[in-house]
């Protein structure tokens, strides 16, 4: 009777892995937190601002990067006010319900990436190997079919992840991470969560495997369209420019978010080391993203130049 009562009076207040900071490291790494917060709002809304108000940048390129900023503000929202206000408040603690809600928009976040990243290397390839029947193939119809597929998919996967986490009775209100995510939450059950392992390796496998064979087989044929044909049309090489700049986002988001993936199967890694990879994970590519995208991609640069010019000579 008393383990039952235990398992459905549990507290609906969760307690997070402290930060372990003194107070003067705290307050920096508050100052650190927000202004990298900042940061990416900034980058992103400038981004998809730009790309919204210029009409020449209304190609299917720019209409799927759209995405990347809009997937960036909804992960980082997730996580640093929640951060920020533990540093500040030298707090530890997080309802249950915040905490799913916050673990499913990272969940979303995370998977979202990968299948955004996975559209854009198939446009590449439509644009570098079929040239010519590029704006047929990816017309406006075939855009919104495939952008609708890469959220309602993953708003339905992630759903369905949480839906097997809240079905299961709870015994524990301690997280071993210092912010929450599905394997954290298994933490806490006390029931049988072999469903929600095999579920969760499955989710990720397939997600994984599906976007890596893609883009490699994406970048392959684009490596033999090049050798074969070397005379590149302008097309061509608007399409090759954005093409190093895709794989250096998806090497490092893969490289961050499988290191993170692993430290939870590692009973002796450093809570720190994971601490740190974990919040890598979530911090580097919404920051980086719209900064090397804006950079490597010409026509955002020069249209994020021509509206900094305007502004500063109407003022």
């Amino acid at each position: 009777m008393s383990s039952t009562s235990n398992i459905y009076n549990v507290s609906s207040l969760l307690s997070l892995q402290s930060f372990d900071l003194p107070p003067e490291k705290a307050i920096a790494a508050f100052v650190f937190a927000a202004v990298n917060y900042t940061i990416i709002l900034f980058c992103n809304c400038l981004l998809l601002f730009t790309i919204i108000r210029n009409k020449s940048l209304h190609q299917p390129m720019h209409i799927l990067l759209i995405n990347l900023p809009i997937n960036a503000l909804i992960g980082s929202t997730a996580l640093f006010p929640h951060i920020m206000q533990r540093l500040l408040f030298d707090t530890s603690t997080i309802t249950f319900s915040s905490c799913v809600t916050q673990a499913f928009f990272l969940h979303l976040y995370a998977f979202t990436v990968v299948f955004i990243l996975s559209a854009m290397a198939y446009d590449r390839y439509v644009a570098i190997c079929q040239p010519m029947s590029y704006y047929t193939i990816m017309s406006n119809s075939h855009l919104v079919k495939i952008i609708s597929l890469v959220w309602l998919t993953n708003w339905a996967l992630v759903g369905v992840l949480i839906i097997l986490l809240l079905r299961l009775p709870r015994c524990r209100s301690y997280l071993n991470h210092s912010y929450c995510d599905n394997p954290s939450l298994l933490q806490l059950v006390c029931g049988d969560t072999t469903i929600n392992n095999i579920y969760g390796l499955w989710y990720t496998g397939v997600s994984q495997i599906l976007s890596v064979v893609l883009i490699l087989y994406t970048y392959l044929r684009i490596v033999i369209a090049c050798f074969r044909n070397k005379s590149s049309s302008n097309m061509r090489s608007k399409a090759l420019e954005t093409c190093g700049t895709h794989l250096i986002i998806f090497l490092l988001f893969e490289c961050l978010g499988l290191f993170t993936v692993i430290s939870y199967r590692i009973k002796d890694i450093s809570p720190d080391v994971r601490k740190f990879s974990g919040v890598a994970a979530m911090i580097i590519p919404p920051t980086l993203n719209p900064i090397i995208y804006g950079l490597r991609t010409k026509e955002i640069r020069v249209s994020v130049l021509k509206m900094f010019k305007r502004k500063v000579y109407v003022s």
